[in-house]
């Protein structure tokens, strides 16, 4: 209730008081910068009747809201609609997503509500202006996703995204790309449930069934011009890139996923290298390209669980050079305390510090990748309290870290064996 009434409201600035000299510009430095409750409207000089009558049944609502008393809610939210005859200027537009989000959270809330119900309130909405038409009709799919009507979802999404008013707006040129992007998805779900049909899976040939294969072709035919124009369409990209291995467009399929990663105008995006490595896995992608989409997710999320892959590949390279970049790929996972108990990293690690070992050079390697963690890494890992608690309960990684600190913080006095004493366990 809190964030509906934030939404609702536009917010009041409250400003603190203090002595009656105190001029305006002091007061405007020292407002309060606490996220405050909204003002409910109250009575005004010039309140009509009309305005009167529709501000105490708003009152009612959220009273009865606010205490989960739902059934009372939704009695007097049959009767605030009225509110949308409201003529005033610059109230109409406000009012109308009040209600259509008041009565939604009623319906949401209350013990007797029926699809239609929801039905009733969401077509009423859409038919009372268009500004917010395209969202409440996504909304709307939604709602009945969550109760299996996929059909019928899909048929709102198919009637909005051929709906026009007036002069395109960027506003409503995203939602109709969202709409045409849920629609093609909703195709995806359908073209899904067919292939895992019994009859489908018995065939050989994918293109055999020709219902199925229409799903795909209208899902594509969206999903190709959606992936046109920048932005974050994850689930979008999967369920094309799954659609075209199926019918063997591995071409396709990569350059699409390729296009995602690599395009300067889309925003930087984790994922889109990960489904990459993913698809090249899946068919055999060589080392190097595989190594390729790493360095790049290696710089966007130097955390990343794929970057054990990577410090992988680096440490199996015959380049000399690879094996410095294995070790500062894995000190900057262990940067990270997600990954400070981590066996795997660890072993990784060892792994690294044993080839290096075989270079001349390798204490300057090392000194070279921890010069910039003198102050801190020791205390991320080596501490007593490390020791006594891997010792207790992880007592291989207690081994393998004992063997690395000396090698990783040589001039530092570690008190990280000392806790290990101390727990009375020997590695």
């Amino acid at each position: 209730m809190d964030d509906l009434e934030n939404e609702l409201w536009s917010p009041v600035q409250f400003y603190e008081h203090n002595d009656s000299s105190e001029d305006k510009v002091t007061k405007k430095h020292k407002q309060s910068k606490l996220p405050l409750a909204d003002q409910f409207p109250v009575e005004t000089v010039n309140e009509t009747g009309f305005h009167r009558t529709t501000r105490l049944c708003l009152e009612k609502i959220r009273e009865a809201m606010l205490h989960h008393r739902w059934e009372e809610a939704a009695e007097y939210m049959a009767c605030y609609p009225q509110q949308l005859e409201d003529t005033t200027v610059g109230q109409g537009i406000h009012y109308k997503e009040m209600i259509w989000r008041l009565a939604i959270e009623i319906l949401h809330h209350h013990p007797n509500s029926t699809m239609d119900d929801y039905n009733v309130i969401y077509e009423r909405m859409k038919h009372s202006g268009v500004r917010h038409y395209l969202m409440i009709c996504l909304e709307h799919s939604f709602h009945l996703l969550l109760h299996d009507q996929i059909e019928n979802a899909k048929r709102h999404l198919s009637v909005a995204e051929s709906w026009r008013y007036g002069k395109e707006s960027a506003c409503q040129f995203q939602g109709a790309k969202l709409i045409q992007a849920y629609r093609s998805l909703l195709d995806y779900i359908i073209w899904c449930d067919k292939k895992n049909a019994p009859c489908i899976a018995s065939f050989t040939n994918p293109g055999s069934n020709q219902d199925m294969h229409n799903y795909f072709r209208q899902a594509s035919v969206n999903l190709k011009e959606i992936l046109k124009h920048p932005g974050v369409w994850d689930p979008f990209i999967q369920s094309y890139v799954e659609m075209l291995e199926f019918y063997d467009a591995q071409g396709e399929a990569k350059k699409v996923l390729e296009d995602y990663a690599y395009d300067s105008t889309f925003p930087a995006n984790p994922n889109a290298h990960v489904y990459l490595y993913q698809y090249l896995q899946r068919h055999n992608g060589s080392v190097r390209k595989l190594k390729k989409v790493l360095k790049v997710l290696h710089t966007l999320v130097p955390s990343h669980e794929l970057m054990l892959d990577y410090s992988s590949f680096l440490l199996h390279s015959e380049k000399a050079e690879d094996g410095r970049k294995a070790l500062g790929v894995l000190l900057e996972m262990l940067d990270y305390a997600c990954w400070r108990t981590n066996m795997d990293v660890w072993n990784c690690l060892k792994g690294v510090i044993d080839k290096l070992q075989l270079q001349e050079d390798w204490k300057e390697a090392v000194a070279e990748q921890m010069a910039a963690r003198k102050g801190w890494w020791a205390a991320l890992h080596f501490t007593r309290f490390h020791a006594t608690e891997d010792a207790a309960q992880r007592p291989q990684l207690m081994a393998l870290k004992a063997s690395l600190s000396k090698i990783l913080c040589p001039e530092m006095r570690l008190t990280y064996s000392a806790g290990q004493m101390i727990s009375g366990k020997k590695t």
